[in-house]
């Protein structure tokens, strides 16, 4: 009997948008490549903050 009365129900995912399907960037970085930059970027900094004082000044 209560299948006469069946309502649908919305999907759980109306109105999310997943961005990441919609765009497809031209440039691709590896997540390793970023990790090396940013690991190269703070031995820069401690390296300056050593000595790049008497470098600099």
């Amino acid at each position: 009997m209560s299948r006469d009365n069946k309502v649908n129900m919305p999907a759980s995912t109306a109105g999310i948008t997943r961005y990441f399907d919609d765009y497809k960037s031209k440039i691709s970085i590896k997540p390793e490549v970023v990790i090396v930059l940013i690991i190269v970027v703070i031995i820069l900094v401690l390296v300056l903050s050593a000595w790049g004082n008497s470098w600099l000044a």
